[in-house]
């Protein structure tokens, strides 16, 4: 039997586990609103066990992974809950995702089944896929959702018609534990090399109890789900904090500025969740002003603080609500740092809260030994929140999950003397565009491959609607001809859309160290 987690916040203890937090939900209450249709608790264990007996009918067990791409959808989730039942661990993919990403992601992480939508607007995931297969030899199966794909493919439906041995269901229910691993969620790392952190069952419940805990989110908030599940936003912030309080999400398939007006007017969302970016499409809508928001009573602010102008309109477009910031990385499974109720805005633009429930935070040196107040260092994090670590990266995971428990998160800050984290910059080089991480050494790594490049440089720089966007430097070898144009369109087609430069500009030389370096801040300058 899965113990419980505890949270100093509240005397209630929940089961570690996602199959027994699941289990845990009063089986009528209501769960899950999608376009097309709503689920109960019950309802969606129930689909979820189907499908669950359907994987292992095809010979998916515990440990094995199962990769999915596809935007936030009731399969989506069914898939993440069905291999959490069986000790299987999802690998999450955005479908933004390109060959590159996709070849990298599904052969590091030895993924031997694929969960994809058949196609996403005018991309064709089925052909895409089709061509792709000769370079994952580990996937043996290839599931699409709403449609038919190749020879040798199945449709997700047919897998949770596929029926199985109860017994066998039963068995690898029991044999599922806190500590198992249950997500791998990549996110880039400094060498290029994208880096799979690995979410346990333990470390997703806990920071979803904490958050619903700090923010007093009960069985009756209506949070709303556009954060992409792929991301400890949507699986986390938005699905796990609520159904650890037997809340509803109201599922869209990905965040649009209309679709999410009209879902908080016609399903009641209390809870909105989302970055500065999205507030602010949302809040420029000629129809704003004039549709019903009076039922949300929380917003949330997800990647860092909110900015002053943001928080000032947010404020005054949603009448008497709660304002907080959350932080959170992957590493944590969501948040871990949040704003303490009845929050001014002055603290609110300047700082990102406090550590929440029974979570540490603290400042450290680069020796790891932590600070005092207002001494500026590391932003170091330690409960049950944090990752196991990043699959099959003993090295990356040592350097960012010390051996004493705490996740060094590459994030420069201050702690002041009530507990308030201030964040001070980034001591590496990622920035973040519209909520989504992106490291430039992924995108310089796209740039070098055109032979016509002697040299190229990305950093991030301000933007008003996506807070940042990536500015590209490149120089041209001797006698080439470089296009910037052809540039854009290398980057567009291997990286995911975020990590696409908003411009490629061509420099006669860059700035380097005497060490022969590029000097980053010199760019910035």
């Amino acid at each position: 039997m899965a113990d419980a987690i505890q949270s100093n916040s509240n005397t209630t203890n929940l089961p570690s586990t996602l199959p027994a937090l699941l289990a845990s939900q009063s089986r009528d209450s209501a769960f899950l609103h999608c376009t097309d249709r709503s689920w109960t608790y019950g309802e969606f264990s129930d689909a979820a066990a189907q499908l669950a007996a359907g994987l292992i009918a095809s010979g998916i067990g515990h440990g094995d992974r199962v990769a999915i791409a596809g935007l936030n959808s009731a399969e989506w989730l069914i898939t993440w809950h069905a291999t959490a039942r069986i000790g299987a661990i999802l690998v999450t993919l955005n479908v933004s995702y390109r060959e590159r990403e996709f070849e990298y992601m599904l052969n590091q992480s030895g993924a031997v089944m694929l969960v994809c939508e058949a196609s996403d607007g005018d991309f064709d995931f089925v052909s895409f896929l089709d061509r792709l297969r000769p370079k994952l030899p580990l996937v043996d199966h290839y599931i699409f959702v709403g449609g038919d794909g190749f020879e040798g493919s199945r449709r997700w439906d047919q897998v949770l018609t596929l029926g199985g041995d109860a017994d066998e269901l039963t068995t690898a229910e029991a044999n599922v534990s806190p500590d198992d691993p249950a997500v791998i969620l990549y996110t880039s790392g400094t060498t290029g090399d994208p880096k799979g952190a690995t979410l346990t069952h333990r470390s997703i419940i806990a920071s979803g109890l904490a958050q619903a805990h700090h923010l007093d989110q009960t069985a009756d908030d209506v949070s709303i789900g556009h954060m992409p599940l792929n991301h400890v936003g949507g699986m986390t912030c938005t699905v796990t904090a609520s159904m650890t309080v037997g809340g509803k999400v109201a599922l869209l398939p990905r965040y649009s500025p209309k679709l999410a007006l009209q879902t908080i007017a016609t399903t009641g969302v209390t809870i909105f969740i989302g970055v500065p970016t999205m507030y602010r499409m949302m809040m420029a809508l000629p129809e704003f002003h004039s549709t019903d928001t009076s039922t949300v009573r929380l917003c949330i602010v997800g990647g860092s603080n909110v900015e002053p102008a943001t928080g000032r309109q947010i404020l005054a477009s949603f009448e008497g609500i709660r304002l907080a910031n959350l932080y959170g990385l992957s590493e944590t499974s969501g948040g871990c740092i949040i704003s303490p109720k009845g929050e001014d805005l002055e603290n609110l633009v300047e700082t990102l809260g406090v550590a929440i429930g029974d979570f540490d935070a603290h400042i450290a040196d680069l020796d790891g030994n932590i600070l005092g107040p207002d001494q500026e260092g590391e932003l170091i994090i330690r409960g049950n929140c944090v990752a196991a670590g990043y699959w099959e990266k003993p090295e990356d995971t040592a350097e960012t999950f010390r051996s004493d428990g705490w996740l060094a998160t590459g994030d420069m800050a201050i702690k002041r003397s009530d507990g308030r984290i201030v964040l001070r910059g980034r001591r590496k080089e990622m920035y973040v565009r519209g909520g989504y991480n992106v490291y430039p050494v992924e995108v310089e790594n796209v740039i070098a491959q055109d032979e016509s490049v002697a040299m190229c440089a990305v950093i991030g720089v301000p933007d008003e609607m996506h807070g940042e966007v990536g500015l590209a430097f490149v120089v041209a070898k001797p006698g080439a001809d470089l296009d910037t144009d052809a540039l854009l369109r290398r980057c567009t087609s291997s990286l995911a859309k975020y990590k696409v430069p908003s411009e490629i500009r061509q420099v006669e030389s860059l700035p380097l160290t005497p060490a022969g370096k590029i000097r980053k801040v010199a760019l910035r300058q």
